[in-house]
């Protein structure tokens, strides 16, 4: 017989067979009890055999139906295995990436890119750019980067760095016939600060700032004010590229602006964040071979970027 039965009927038929009562099979599937007799009685009379009788109040399944719900369960089984694979196979030449907005902008976007370009040309990646950290193994994210204070330990987790934040501003906001040769001089300009709560703790404050620098040097600290707040932190950097103010900006986020002469850093006392950037990953990444090489070349970069910070502000002006 090349016909086969009603594959809802089947479906409904296995599911009720790896329930305890015909209650439970209702709530697994989401429909009514009479709807799952009903489609009981229309398999059985596709496969004109009785599958199913009352025990008092319980619906059981006879010998036939208990040899026939093997055979279904193996089924479905391998459709479930098949389904797996075939997404296996779509995701062979895909990864998604998750991290927070000014980090995957500022940092982590061009470096991938160059990555790529050197390494899997062909492959298909997904920038996420979120607050928010994905549900494990229920989102389709395979690798995630978040700040140290909202990530998880355990054994999917890996510290990549942790930045410091170092003054900038354009050349074009200080007249070079001025200079800046105190820090206190800093104040004649707007002050660009930036808050994450409450996300995240905040990095380093101007206040913060100026009180480490002032206290080495045995002078009072300010109160700065700042009437320009970002909640992100490239934003600020944008905004002193674009001469708005003095901006304390990561140094991870930095480096093509100082290079190139859109930033520079007045006075080289630079901060570290209170927590590090990490890495978070699904196991289920692993399964395939350009995950396991991101992981192992992101892992890499991360222990060079507090090296690179080093040499920027060694050889700020």
């Amino acid at each position: 017989m090349d016909a086969l039965p009603p594959l809802r009927a089947l479906q409904i038929f296995d599911t009720l067979g790896r329930s305890r009562s015909l209650a439970e099979a209702a709530q697994r599937l989401q429909i009514t009890p009479g709807a799952i007799s009903q489609q009981i009685r229309l398999l059985e009379q596709a496969l004109d055999a009785s599958l199913t009788f009352k025990d008092g109040k319980r619906l059981r399944l006879t010998e036939a139906g208990l040899r026939f719900h093997e055979s279904c369960a193996r089924a479905f089984e391998q459709l479930r295995e098949a389904q797996a694979e075939l997404q296996r196979s779509k995701n062979q030449h895909n990864l998604s990436l998750s991290a927070l907005p000014s980090l995957l902008t500022a940092w982590l976007a061009p470096l991938v890119f160059a990555w790529q370009d050197s390494h899997y040309p062909d492959l298909t990646i997904q920038f996420h750019g979120s607050h928010s950290e994905p549900a494990g193994e229920l989102e389709d994210i395979d690798f995630r980067i978040t700040y140290g204070d909202n990530a998880t330990p355990g054994p999917n987790a890996l510290a990549l760095y942790t930045d410091s934040v170092v003054p900038v501003c354009s050349p074009a906001l200080i007249a070079p016939a001025q200079g800046l040769r105190h820090p206190r001089e800093l104040l004649r300009y707007p002050l660009l600060a930036t808050d994450w709560r409450p996300k995240f703790t905040s990095p380093p404050s101007w206040r913060d700032w100026f009180a480490a620098y002032l206290q080495q040097a045995g002078d009072a600290a300010p109160e700065p004010v700042s009437h320009r707040i970002f909640t992100l932190s490239h934003m600020a950097i944008e905004a002193a590229v674009e001469s708005q103010g003095l901006a304390l900006a990561q140094c991870s986020m930095i480096g093509r602006e100082v290079a190139d002469g859109r930033l520079v850093i007045p006075f080289r006392l630079a901060l570290p964040l209170p927590w590090p950037y990490v890495l978070t990953w699904k196991p289920s990444a692993f399964d395939r071979p350009h995950c396991r090489a991101f992981h192992r070349w992101l892992a890499a970069r991360g222990r060079q970027q507090e090296e690179l910070n080093r040499q920027m502000l060694a050889g700020a002006n």
